[in-house]
């Protein structure tokens, strides 16, 4: 597959179907949820390897997404535990660098100690950075980079200090966001990064999202004409 040579810095996915795509193959939404998360161990090692890509987001687990069912919930975090755990060594001998984005204390211990752990083995790693938004809210990141400002000994508080005190910070502003499934809408994902971001929403649900799909995704980018709010 070839790949352009005009390439987003920083990419963001917002990982949207794994169970509208089970329920379409008469399947459970467990297995949605395991199949979206093969792919998106197979998109980060594909990432790591396209030189131009130094920035991917992927959009985990909401502050909205405790309201849904308590066996869901149960599944997503094993889901999540267990692809850290099986993948960790390949992750590392990428070169990945993981973040994690959100507020991780309501997530079980096990669970927060193999985020913890990811982050802290790869923290030197100077390949793709990859920001895993759990428990992530755009709005609560804001809200908690100005309270950090402001418990920082600042006074008035400008853009420059949300930006460093965000939890993706230091990763610069999202150039390209893909949202799978067809819905067209951010979903309270990395607002203050999204602002001149551009935009775009494949039907295809997140299971589905190969790496043929990624490549037809930054051929589009790379013909998209950015003005950054100018003429």
């Amino acid at each position: 597959m070839k790949i352009p040579t005009v390439l987003p810095a920083h990419i963001a996915f917002i990982m949207d179907g794994n169970r509208r795509w089970a329920k379409r193959r008469v399947l459970s939404k467990f297995y949605g949820h395991k199949k979206g998360a093969d792919t998106l161990v197979d998109l980060i090692k594909f990432l790591s390897e396209i030189k131009g890509i130094k920035y991917a987001s992927f959009f985990a687990f909401s502050t909205e997404n405790w309201n849904r069912e308590e066996k869901e919930i149960e599944a997503i975090f094993n889901i999540v535990e267990e692809m850290l755990g099986v993948y960790e060594k390949d992750f590392l001998n990428l070169n990945i660098k993981f973040v994690a984005m959100g507020d991780i204390s309501r997530f079980p211990e096990n669970l927060r100690e193999k985020i913890i752990k990811i982050v802290e083995n790869s923290k030197n790693n100077s390949g793709l950075v990859v920001n895993l938004a759990l428990n992530y809210g755009g709005r609560d990141d804001i809200v908690q980079a100005v309270n950090k400002a402001i418990k920082s000994g600042k006074k008035e508080i400008t853009s420059d200090d949300i930006l460093k005190n965000l939890y993706s910070y230091p990763a610069p502003d999202i150039d390209f966001m893909i949202r799978t499934s067809g819905e067209e809408r951010i979903s309270n994902f990395m607002l203050y990064s999204l602002a001149y971001s551009e935009l775009y929403f494949p039907k295809v649900c997140w299971p589905a999202f190969t790496k043929k799909q990624l490549v037809k995704a930054l051929k589009v980018y790379s013909k998209r004409n950015r003005r950054f709010g100018g003429n």
